[in-house]
């Protein structure tokens, strides 16, 4: 049996819940910690960037340092900047979002006709003029749609919010086309990434989070060891009702001793 070396853990519905820390799930990091297993933070929410969760993390009693999170928007703006750097991009998004692909050196567009990249994301100011704007930039059916993450909803205190799956079905229902690429979890992309910034191999790594389409997904393709929390938006109804198997089943992030043992 492969030793584990390596952890990525989502956040929202793993670590925390809104502004809450899931309880005890401080002391399933430090379990991981003390068995030499480095964990990376790894989340598919794009309304931060990886600076705005260390700060978040601090504030719950968790330093880490901002090597060690990754997240959809700054996977989105690296991929964006290697692959497309000369595209105008038009950001069905959050400000936070827009700051990560500026720092990337992209050129951010509010204008259709500036546009040859559209990027979706969960966006709390989505509207119709933002659907007007995406079908007024696909002026030609040749523009690429881009999406940071395929998540329907998303973790909070007290229930869920809509994601960006939300974004996403707006906008194939309007131009007819599904979205050219997911680029956050569970991505081929993403599995790149974190793997490089982890610097281990995939069987000797484990995916920690509690949406079974991205996180337990993303980890089986991968080759990774897999663990569900029920601390998120998965129960053990909908665990029954699936075809994903993964290895470990926790009722959240503190029983994280348990992959070890």
């Amino acid at each position: 049996m492969t030793k584990l070396r390596g952890a990525l853990v989502d956040l929202d519905g793993t670590v925390y819940r809104g502004e809450r820390l899931v309880p005890d799930a401080e002391l399933g990091l430090d379990a991981l910690s003390a068995a030499g297993v480095t964990p990376v933070f790894l989340s598919n929410n794009a309304t931060k960037r990886p600076t705005e969760y260390r700060e978040k993390l601090a504030r719950l009693g968790i330093e880490v340092p901002v090597e060690r999170i990754l997240n959809s928007a700054a996977i989105s703006a690296d991929y964006l900047a290697t692959h497309h750097p000369d595209a105008g991009v038009y950001v069905a998004g959050e400000a936070s979002l827009r700051a990560e692909l500026r720092d990337a050196g992209l050129s951010v567009v509010s204008a259709p006709e500036q546009t040859d990249v559209v990027l979706a994301s969960l966006d709390r100011s989505f509207d119709y003029d933002t659907l007007q704007d995406v079908l007024d930039a696909d002026r030609d059916g040749e523009t690429l749609l881009f999406a940071t993450n395929p998540d329907r909803t998303c973790p909070v205190e007290g229930g869920e919010i809509p994601d960006c799956g939300a974004v996403i079905g707006a906008i194939e229902g309007l131009l007819g086309r599904d979205i050219d690429r997911v680029l956050g979890k569970p991505s081929q992309v993403t599995i790149d990434v974190a793997l490089d910034r982890l610097g281990v191999a995939p069987d000797e790594c484990v995916m920690i989070g509690d949406r079974l389409e991205t996180d337990i997904q993303m980890g089986e393709l991968a080759g990774m060891e897999t663990a569900l929390v029920l601390s998120g938006v998965t129960d053990r109804a909908d665990l029954a009702a699936a075809d994903a198997e993964p290895d470990y089943v926790l009722d959240s992030l503190a029983d994280a001793r348990t992959i070890l043992e």
